[in-house]
């Protein structure tokens, strides 16, 4: 008995260095890993966090930048007509882009996903050609398919009997043409995300949801949509964030006109900052997206985050 008391604290004595050798390993490797990706969080903080925070000191101030002025940049816009159709415009332009970008990118993630896998990557290097070319080459194309003299959309519609598009010189057609542009761009993005999410899904539900009799869009409403859910909200909420700043495909295609009418943040920030000289009322449009992008976040987060514990 005495003997086996010995051999218990014994072990007991042992094994304590071995914890703190391991726990002491753990804190070398977390030090270790810090260390590591210090570069990484400098760079950030230099190009991210120092502009944030810059841009908010710019906010304050007059337009010559000497006087302190608070929140009266924010107050004059407030008051402007004309920075009410730049939200309006903007949100109408974020979330009609995304939609229909989210709807053709699940459209041809089930086409590529039931594709032989022999040709799937042939087709999935095609689809990602417009989202993988510079966005600033690409609208310059786009700008000569929306040329008002030599317009290759009107000279195939005149063929059909149907008359010259003002693309660009109609406030409708104009931000038709801008969020068609968006969408031919993003879309191929969401198109790689939830062909990813379609190769996680379990075959065994599928074939479940056969034995049960379910058709093909029932499949897809009860078992496709709620296993890709969590992929679909952060694939929006990423694609919103950037579709909100946008800047180039608004400005090579319009710029803002006709008559302001297609101005969206990113636009409206640079006219009134660089091309005006008010750079602190440029800088006070620039970040009134990050309260509505915050509470987008917000919302989407939660619900993934709601989903996931009652999961």
């Amino acid at each position: 008995m005495a003997d086996a008391v010995i051999g218990q604290v014994t072990d007991r004595a042992t094994a304590r260095p071995r914890r703190f050798g391991l726990r002491s390993a753990m804190r070398r490797k977390s030090m270790t890993a810090f260390l590591m990706t210090s570069p990484l969080i400098l760079l950030i903080a230099l190009l991210v966090v120092y502009p944030a925070l810059y841009s908010v000191n710019l906010a304050t101030l007059n337009r010559s930048m000497e006087h302190f002025v608070g929140f009266g940049n924010f107050l004059f816009l407030f008051n402007r007509e004309t920075f009410w159709m730049v939200v309006r415009q903007s949100c109408i332009f974020a979330l009609t882009a995304v939609l229909f970008k989210a709807i053709f990118g699940f459209v041809v993630a089930h086409f590529v996903h039931n594709i032989p896998a022999k040709g799937q990557r042939k087709w999935r290097g095609m689809l990602l050609v417009p989202w993988v070319i510079p966005p600033a080459m690409s609208c310059l194309a786009w700008l000569w398919l929306f040329d008002p003299s030599y317009s290759a959309f009107n000279w195939v519609f005149e063929k059909f009997g149907i008359g010259p598009i003002p693309w660009t010189g109609d406030a409708m057609w104009a931000r038709f043409s801008v969020i068609l542009v968006n969408v031919w761009i993003g879309a191929p993005f969401f198109m790689i995300m939830y062909l990813a999410a379609l190769k996680s899904v379990p075959e065994q539900l599928y074939e479940a949801a056969a034995v049960d009799g379910a058709n093909f869009l029932q499949r897809t409403w009860y078992v496709t949509l709620p296993m890709m859910r969590n992929i679909i909200a952060i694939t929006a909420l990423f694609s919103l964030i950037v579709t909100f700043a946008n800047f180039d495909i608004v400005r090579i295609l319009t710029a803002g006109g006709p008559i302001d009418l297609t101005h969206v943040f990113a636009t409206w920030a640079f006219r009134v900052g660089i091309e005006v000289g008010d750079i602190p009322l440029g800088a006070s449009v620039s970040l009134f997206m990050v309260p509505i992008l915050t509470v987008a976040a917000i919302f989407i987060l939660r619900d993934i985050n709601r989903r996931g514990n009652e999961a």
